[in-house]
Order: C-alpha cells, then structure tokens, then sequence
C-alpha cells in the first residue's frame, strides 16, 4: 500500500475525534465535534456532527470525501440497536458517497489506538465504559450496557455514586466528609435539595455534565474522604472485573501474558482509579502496555487495516480466476 488517505472517526460521549492518517501511519488532518452519541442528541445531530468532522479534515486536505480510501466509524452504541444501526451505516455512505466505510461501535476505536490493532485487551473508561480485545481474529466486548443500568467504573458511575453519597450524607445516613462541601461548591447549591432540580429538573444537568462531576469525586478522595476512596476503590473493581471476563471470553490459555491497555479519562487521567486497577490485575497475567496512540488515531489505523484486508481478499480472488 503506497499511498491513500484512511479516516477514523472516534465518537466519544463528550466529543467526536476525526483523525486522517495516510499510508505510513502519520497523521495529516484532524477535526473535533460534539458527541455522536444518538441517545444523548438524537440520529440527526449525530449525523449532521458526522458531516461536519468529514468536510473539516477533507477541506484541510483539499479534497472530497471520494479521495478517501477507507473510513471507520467508531460510534457510541453502535451495534445495540436494530433500528438505529442501519440508519447510522446509510448516513455514513450518503456522506462519503461511497461504499469504503466501515462503522462499528467506539470501543474498537481505544483498542486500535492503544494496542496498534495487536492482540490484547483494552478497558475504555470515559464518560461510559466498556472493554474490547481480539485474539488471533477473534473479537469480544464486556461491558458497555449503558448509563441506566451500567457502564460501571466510568465518570457517569463514579458522579452516580458519587451524588448517592452526598445524599446519604445530607441527610445522617453517612457521616458528612470532604465530598459534601465539594459538592455544595462544584453547583452552588444554595440548599442540599437543590441537587434534585440541577440533575432532573427541568434544566437538568446533561451525561456530560453529570460525568463530569467525577473529578470532584476524585479531588475529594485526594483530600482524605473515605468514602469517596472507596468509590474510586470500587470502580477500578469493576473495570478489573471487565477485562478478567473478556480475557476468558477470548479464550487466551492460563499462563499466556495479555496485553491490556486503557483509553479514556478515568484510567489515563486518575491515578487513584488506574494504580488500583493495575494492583488487581498484576497476578492475572496481564501485561501492562501503555497506550501507543489516542483513539481517533486509532480509529484511522483501524480503517487502514481494513483497506489492507480488502485488498488483500480482491488479489485472492483475481488470482483464483487466473488459475481456472
């Protein structure tokens, strides 16, 4: 493969990376939009975001969507719904005019980036949470069911948990801590119960907003809150628990080292979420890599691997023709 431009679009639940990579892996353009994330701004905005990102890189290219050779689409719940999925796939192949696309769920986005498509593991823990990893063309996820009912160990759970936590305080449930004031502080509360009409009032606060909540979660555990420790402690559980379930869901055999890596705020950016992480994953034979690249970096690797793969499949079959 000696030239082309490869597109890899990572939607997060915050923001949505494009990033155009070309043959040799360097990046050549990069656009930033809002999350592509339907359930949170419905399959228009998504899809006019997703317009939005592919003309901000081909104009910092100079060309059209038709000059790129491959794209991959990393979308925020992609493969959990029947109805939504093929609306996605259509928009994706009416905004590039093509058919040299690929779209998926975001997940695969964080393992392409921080394991450079290699087999392994990586656990996402951003706004959501979810692990992927592949074993010798095998794929699996765990995780990743949502903010109502999971997403365990990612910002939304930890401001969750977090917000319990000064409920149970407000009212002598729990002893008051650092956590409370903070709380107070981060929404100017004038009142506890105020809390009630910022996250489901009319004027409620967004998933974004809410997971953002999460870094007050972490300044007070940082400032000795206990409770907000055990939190942290119980989310890095958590995204323990998810890569010991895909490691054996991928069937990697009892004494062989997996890679595993991270993407994601939470374990990139929280040292008091990613050190316990870690300490619960050292005797399970893992090894630790660091991420290699970002996810929208990633994403674009993904769509080379994938041009790569067609091509390779089309010299297959162009060679079995000539040998009839």
């Amino acid at each position: 493969m000696t030239g082309g431009i490869f597109l890899g679009v990572d939607g997060g639940g915050t923001k949505t990376e494009f990033v155009c990579i070309d043959a040799a892996g360097a990046v050549i353009a990069r656009a930033v939009t809002g999350t592509t994330y339907h359930l949170q701004v419905g399959v228009d905005e998504a899809v006019r975001r997703l317009d939005q990102g592919i003309m901000a890189v081909c104009d910092t290219l100079g060309v059209t969507p038709a000059a790129l050779d491959h794209s991959f689409f990393g979308l925020p719940a992609y493969g959990e719904d029947g109805v939504i999925d093929p609306q996605l796939d259509a928009a994706c192949a009416r905004l590039l005019g093509h058919d040299r696309y690929l779209c998926g769920n975001d997940m695969i986005c964080g393992w392409a980036g921080s394991l450079g498509c290699e087999d392994g593991i990586n656990i996402v823990a951003g706004t959501g949470s979810i692990g992927y990893g592949e074993r010798e063309g095998q794929s699996a996820r765990a995780g990743g069911w949502g903010e109502v009912f999971g997403d365990e160990g990612s910002a939304y759970w930890i401001a969750v948990q977090g917000l319990a936590l000064f409920a149970r305080m407000s009212d002598g449930r729990a002893p008051k801590d650092v956590l409370h004031d903070r709380i107070v502080d981060a929404l100017s509360l004038d009142h506890d119960l105020e809390l009630c009409e910022r996250i489901m009032g009319t004027d409620r606060m967004g998933r974004g907003e809410i997971a953002g909540l999460a870094s007050v979660v972490s300044k007070a555990a940082a400032e000795g809150d206990r409770g907000a420790a055990a939190i942290l402690n119980a989310a890095a559980a958590e995204l323990a628990a998810i890569a010991g379930a895909l490691r054996k869901s991928l069937g990697f055999p009892d004494g062989m080292p997996v890679s595993i890596s991270w993407s994601g705020g939470v374990l990139s950016q929280e040292p008091l979420v990613r050190r316990p992480f870690l300490e619960a994953l050292e005797e399970k034979e893992f090894r630790f890599v660091e991420p290699r690249f970002a996810p929208g970096h990633g994403a674009a690797l993904y769509a080379r691997k994938q041009a790569l793969r067609l091509s390779e499949s089309n010299e297959e079959l162009r060679q079995m023709r000539r040998d009839r």
